[in-house]
């Protein structure tokens, strides 16, 4: 498949509105115009991708959804569990992770803990980010769901709800193995739901050596960590991710970096060596910040007005953004050329709940609408009862 641009300038006659499934953006895509095709880059992984992480527009691609072994790419879905896990507050950074057997039977990359030793949440994030440690996914899996199989059931069914039609993982780490797959656009939106929801991932993924102690019934010994993602010492803004490679998946990397208010995601997978795989994602890169910029409202300070409510206990509700519009701009598209203007009901039937959509913001360049938002009534208003309206006269009568 022929490496193309998914964004061109056609993307401002306007296309399908999309709305992000780990922020609260509204974004629109449309069809490349094949008669202003950017320039083309030319990369000789066998797939690539390069998103933008707030919008999750794809800026490029290279058989996006091509089906490849991805190696320990695999990790950033089990980092994106461990986040998520420690969001939702079912375990703690402090918490003690014991080691089994089978976890420290593991092959590959690894960090040779023990079977019976213990560590806590945060050393296993550190170990899984900065040297891709088998042993301490393993670990972490079978202390988050009982088994590494169950942890990998739960993989999947995240993989799903994320849109990743592509992917399929059996194990929790990526060595190889039969039926576990993925593809770079897959690989791209779970980076994207890690790096916005759980942007603290930076603080592991940027480390470049750190260490870390064993502690066994033969003593302690001091174990020492670096990172085997090369960019984070040499590309500007870089804040992470991960890299994977095995004799069948080759050298796979998904690289994230931030400038400019904009997150960058560069998926490689397949490379035919480590230096390019590194260089490869730093093209992407300096190819999307040079070209690319984005464009974000949430109508802040802007003065509503009233929107009349009829049969209700109160006569009037004002409206109230939820969300932020992104919009991802090429070069030779400034932001300022975008406009804005407001779609208000003249009335809403009561009762009213915070879920409902009292009107819209249009955002338009040139004349065409790029995308809206959803304006929604601030408070909750019951229908009117026979009590309400007498209680409303008599308070017009005495007052």
């Amino acid at each position: 498949m022929k490496p193309s641009f998914k964004k061109t300038l056609a993307k401002m006659l306007g296309g399908m509105i999309l709305f992000s499934t780990c922020t609260k953006s509204v974004i629109i895509t449309a069809e490349p115009d094949t008669s202003k095709n950017s320039q083309d880059i030319t990369l000789t992984c066998e797939a690539a991708v390069l998103m933008e992480g707030s919008t999750g527009e794809v800026i490029y691609s290279k058989n996006e959804t091509k089906q490849l072994r991805p190696a320990s790419i695999t990790k950033i879905m089990t980092l994106l569990l461990i986040f998520e896990a420690l969001e939702e507050g079912k375990i703690t950074l402090t918490d003690k992770v014991p080691v089994s057997e089978h976890a420290a039977g593991m092959g590959g990359s690894q960090v040779y803990l023990e079977p019976y030793e213990t560590q806590d949440v945060n050393t296993m994030i550190k170990c899984i980010s900065i040297a891709s440690a088998n042993d301490a996914s393993v670990a972490m899996a079978e202390f988050l769901a009982g088994s590494e199989e169950a942890f990998v059931a739960r993989m999947n069914e995240r993989a799903k709800e994320l849109g990743m039609e592509h992917t399929h993982f059996v194990n929790c780490y990526g060595l190889d193995t039969d039926s576990h797959y993925s593809c770079a656009l897959d690989v791209a939106k779970m980076s994207r739901e890690l790096i916005i929801n759980h942007p603290q991932i930076s603080n592991y993924s940027t480390v470049w050596m750190d260490t870390f102690i064993h502690t066994t019934k033969k003593g302690q010994t001091e174990f020492g960590l670096t990172n085997t993602n090369k960019l984070i010492r040499s590309y500007e803004g870089i804040t992470g991710l991960k890299t994977g490679s095995t004799g069948l998946a080759k050298y796979c990397l998904s690289a994230t970096a931030r400038r400019n208010d904009m997150d960058l995601i560069a998926v490689i997978m397949a490379a035919p060596d480590t230096k390019t795989r590194f260089s490869e994602a730093a093209t992407l890169l300096n190819y999307g910040f040079a070209n690319c910029s984005i464009y974000r409202d949430n109508a802040e300070g802007f003065d509503f007005s009233p929107i009349s409510v009829r049969g209700g206990v109160k006569e009037e509700v004002m409206p109230t953004v939820r969300d932020t519009f992104s919009y991802v701009c090429l070069k030779g598209v400034a932001p300022s050329e975008i406009s804005r203007r407001f779609e208000l009901l003249k009335e809403v039937k009561a009762p009213v709940t915070k879920e409902t959509i009292i009107g819209n913001i249009i955002y338009e360049r040139n004349g065409a609408e790029l995308g809206r938002v959803a304006l929604y009534a601030k408070e909750e208003i019951e229908k009117a009862k026979y009590l309400d309206y007498l209680e409303k006269l008599l308070y017009e009568y005495l007052y």
